[in-house]
């Protein structure tokens, strides 16, 4: 006897390893078709929340218009241009706090912007067209290409 104790040797054998790497790839082939499709939804919820922004940012600027009587307002330090007591297209992302992802286009001759979705494949986007006499702003919202 050499006086070495002999212990046995802790740990996983390979058919173990084998089983769980398996395990995983059938999880992984039922968890990845479901969260691809979220890319998608997330972008639509991004442009439906961009929307109700400008809808609230539209009505504030109403709101101060009304109280105060006056036009230009200032709206966080910004002088927003109104057109019949909503904000103009030009200004209308001026009442924004956060357009991160989004492009803004002002089309002068439809008096209209349109916040477009950076990087989707298609149309997503949000447009604003002035208000004329009488009538608030026309909000519209395509998410079909989202």
């Amino acid at each position: 006897m050499n006086g070495t104790k002999h212990t046995k040797a802790r740990g996983f054998t390979l058919i173990e390893l084998v089983v769980v790497i398996a395990i995983l790839g059938i999880l992984a082939a039922f968890a990845i078709p479901r969260f691809v499709g979220l890319e998608r939804e997330a972008r639509i919820a991004t442009t439906l929340g961009i929307s109700g922004g400008i809808r609230s940012a539209a009505a504030l600027a109403h709101s101060v218009w009304l109280a105060q009587g006056v036009s230009p307002i200032l709206m966080e330090g910004n002088s927003i241009n109104l057109t019949s007591g909503y904000p103009d297209a030009t200004d209308i992302a001026l009442t924004l706090a956060d357009m991160t992802g989004y492009t803004v286009t002002v089309n002068g001759t439809n008096d209209q912007a349109v916040f477009t979705k950076d990087g989707a494949s298609g149309t997503c986007e949000v447009s604003y067209t002035d208000a004329v006499a009488g009538n608030a702003p026309l909000i519209g919202v395509d998410v079909s290409g989202c």
